[in-house]
């Protein structure tokens, strides 16, 4: 019988981010429940777990040296944080004031950027855990001095924030091995997804397909950029060292792939009538699944530090479809061979997509471009920072309306403890700051998941006080307890809810009586939630269907200097500079942003979302395009004829100027004046250029033609945007969350 643990299982546990998180959390709060008990101070043991979890909750990836200066940062704000309580905590008024300007000031920071985003937040949750601390007795139970407890919470941060440095600089590139592990793992979802379009029967929901592979390149697109963010933490302005070259080889690698899966070289409706009687389309199918499987198998040989050989499945798969194509060829009559010229440019991209998933297997053979830097969007000074919050200090700005909504809440919740019952009542304030979201249906999921959660660990909490009255195993219950909550903090908030509930519900019962804290947690619960549901419906409320044309219009701009880039590219050569990858990160950005907008808009009430159909045909019809520019992105071959050059380049600034006035009619909320039939006429006359070769320049007008004639749909649903009165029928939008098998 094999072990429970086998080192395969643990080898496999330890890859995982999570895994690890959780590890490290569990470390921490096992060494302190164990000090705690050997030394007689169990009294101890909450304030320093509240000190852990809020330093935990601030953790952002990066090497030991920057976790350091950030681990200093949280601790000087910790502190401060600390006296300011301990300070105003005995007046109401004053308090309520402080609590207020703090949740708007420390909000409003996450403007700067994602670790001073988690570094507020946790400070935020640090000062209403002190309150909790206080409000239960800490500081004066067995005539402790006031600076006991606000003491011992900085002590549990500077613990888990050492034990988060020495961890750092012990296994340095584990996280970039994470980020990169999961990046492929989401391109080969894409990939089996982009397969679903080739497949060969008549009548299916194309449509509904490509929605879900918008919003799952969404997902692609974050994680792209999680890699990058990791990746330059690491590298700075030095050179790499052999081991971070192999992994900066690697993104610049998925940079690729992604490009070139997300190329779409002729309309597949088109493809599959035309080819109906033939395997053809199977086989692209196929070969799209088994390169799906490539990037899967390339995903775990990242994660497990194991040798990535692609075999020979996915290139049999390319050499038949190769040769159905060429059969196709030779037996087809002539009005299908520009759809067969389509197909060819298919197998080509697909052929070069093999290839770049087999240089994975031999990173010291495909280098990283001559111009491998990447962009830096941390600020560059203090100024930079506070320009960046100035920025965002509008009643438009989504950020300033949650900032100014969660300081009323808060506000309120605080008044509510007050008028109801003084004592157990900062569980309001707690609940309140937990559930208030940006977006009404992260609030209202939130709402649902915080009550259930805490419901349930109430229930267990009971359960374990009445099964197991022994304070040791109620402590090692609560060490359990408390790395359960950052295992499932993420995915599971429920659950993570339940966790966090219990491990709180072990601390006091192991000073006091748990069984007092259940009915005042699950009241308080309800009405911190019930606080936050009211904020967002009556507090600047940012309804993200109002938000839709501003995201439409992000997408169609960024399109258009993306155009522009591919463009010069095509007069020069193929050159993967910075530039060149900013713009085409900046389309896909703008892409996922649209994409999570509608999303969100979906989940709102039915009246707020009249323009959510053509938002949703919008997104559809812009990812498309985006598809259309990629395919010109991938191929990227110098121009040589020079009458061929200037009439794309001329088609290509019609589009581009058509791109910019669909975003600036969108911004200013009125109907886009495109020139529709120019832009058909510019794409009959690319379809002209086309001959019987199959060289790139035949590809670059046929991909272009393309693009023109979606520039013409996609004004049309801009239209269709600006103006959300005129009927569009109605798409279900997948869940966020349909699952891609491996």
């Amino acid at each position: 019988m094999p072990l429970l643990f086998s080192p395969q299982l643990l080898r496999r546990l330890w890859a995982r981010d999570t895994f690890v998180y959780s590890l490290r959390v569990f470390l921490a709060l096992g060494i302190v429940m164990a000090g705690c008990w050997l030394a007689g101070t169990m009294d101890h043991v909450l304030p320093v777990f509240l000190g852990i979890i809020a330093c935990a909750l601030a953790e952002t990836d990066d090497t030991w040296r920057g976790r350091l200066r950030t681990q200093a940062a949280v601790l000087a704000c910790f502190s401060l944080t600390a006296l300011v309580v301990h300070a105003v905590f005995g007046h109401p008024w004053l308090f309520a004031v402080v609590l207020a300007t703090a949740a708007f000031g420390l909000t409003m920071m996450g403007a700067v950027g994602e670790r001073y985003r988690a570094v507020s937040s946790a400070t935020l949750i640090l000062a209403i855990y002190l309150t909790i601390g206080l409000d239960h007795g800490g500081a004066a139970r067995g005539g402790q001095p006031f600076w006991l407890e606000p003491m011992l919470m900085v002590a549990g941060a500077a613990w888990y924030g050492l034990l988060s440095v020495a961890w750092a600089a012990a296994f340095a590139n584990q996280p970039v091995q994470q980020s990169l592990s999961e990046l492929f793992r989401l391109l080969g979802g894409y990939l089996q997804l982009k397969a679903r379009l080739f497949e060969p029967v008549r009548g299916l929901d194309m449509e509904q397909r490509r929605v879900a592979l918008a919003q799952h390149n969404g997902q692609v697109v974050r994680a792209l950029n999680a890699a990058k963010d990791t990746l330059f933490a690491r590298l700075g302005n030095g050179r790499p060292g052999r081991r971070m070259a192999r992994y900066l080889s690697l993104y610049f690698i998925a940079q690729d792939v992604h490009e070139r899966a997300s190329s779409s070289h002729s309309p597949y409706e088109a493809l599959t009538d035309a080819f109906f009687h033939s395997d053809v389309m199977f086989r692209c199918q196929r070969l799209l699944s088994l390169q799906g499987r490539d990037c899967h198998r390339l995903a775990r040989a990242i994660r497990l530090r194991q040798p990535f050989d692609k075999g020979h499945d996915s290139q049999q798969a390319l050499d038949d479809l190769q040769a159905a194509i060429a059969y196709l060829r030779a037996q087809g009559p002539a009005q299908r061979q520009r759809l067969l010229h389509a197909l060819g440019s298919v197998a080509a991209n697909l052929a070069t997509l093999g290839r770049q998933l087999a240089g994975a297997g031999h990173p010291h053979t495909h280098g990283a471009p001559d111009d491998s830097s990447l962009f830096d969007r941390s600020p560059r000074s203090w100024r930079d920072a506070m320009d960046r919050v100035r920025l965002q200090l509008t009643p438009s700005s989504p950020l300033f309306r949650h900032a100014v909504r969660l300081s009323l809440a808060l506000t309120a919740g605080y008044g509510m403890l007050h008028l109801i019952h003084v004592n157990q009542g900062y569980w309001i304030v707690l609940t309140t700051l937990f559930v208030c979201q940006p977006s009404y249906g992260a609030t209202l999921s939130r709402m649902g998941q915080r009550i259930l959660g805490t419901a349930g660990g109430l229930v267990v909490g009971w359960a374990l006080f009445r099964l197991f009255p022994s304070p040791l195993l109620q402590a090692v219950f609560t060490v359990a307890a408390g790395t359960v909550f950052f295992a499932s903090r993420k995915q599971r908030y429920a659950l993570a809810t339940g966790a966090i509930t219990l491990v709180v519900l072990l601390c006091f019962n192991q000073v006091g009586d748990g069984y007092g804290l259940i009915l005042p947690r699950l009241v308080d619960t309800v009405i911190g939630a019930v606080i936050a549901g009211l904020a967002l419906l009556f507090v600047l409320p940012d309804w993200q269907a109002r938000r839709l044309d501003q995201a439409a219009s992000r997408a169609a701009s960024t399109y258009a200097a993306y155009l522009r880039r591919i463009m010069a590219q095509y007069a020069t050569g193929k050159q993967d500079d910075l530039a060149y990858r900013l713009a085409r990160r900046n389309a896909h950005n703008a892409d996922a942003a649209l994409s999570t907008v509608l999303a969100n808009v979906f989940q709102e009430p039915g009246y707020f979302r009249s323009n959510a159909e053509a938002g949703l045909r919008f997104m559809v019809a812009s990812h498309t395009l985006l598809n259309y520019l990629s395919s010109l992105g991938a191929h990227r071959s110098a121009l040589t004829d020079p009458t061929i050059r200037g009439l794309v380049e001329q088609a290509a600034e019609h589009v581009a100027a058509a791109l910019e006035e669909i975003a600036a009619a969108l911004m200013a909320h009125r109907l886009p004046s495109i020139d529709a039939d120019g832009s058909l006429a510019w794409a009959e006359r690319l379809d002209r250029l086309q001959d019987e070769g199959g060289d790139t320049p035949q590809v670059v007008p046929t991909q272009l033609a393309l693009v023109c004639r979606q520039v013409a749909t996609l004004g049309t649903w801009a239209g269709r945007l600006a103006a959300p009165a005129q009927a569009v029928s109605p798409v279900t939008p997948p869940s966020p969350a349909t699952p891609v098998s491996a």
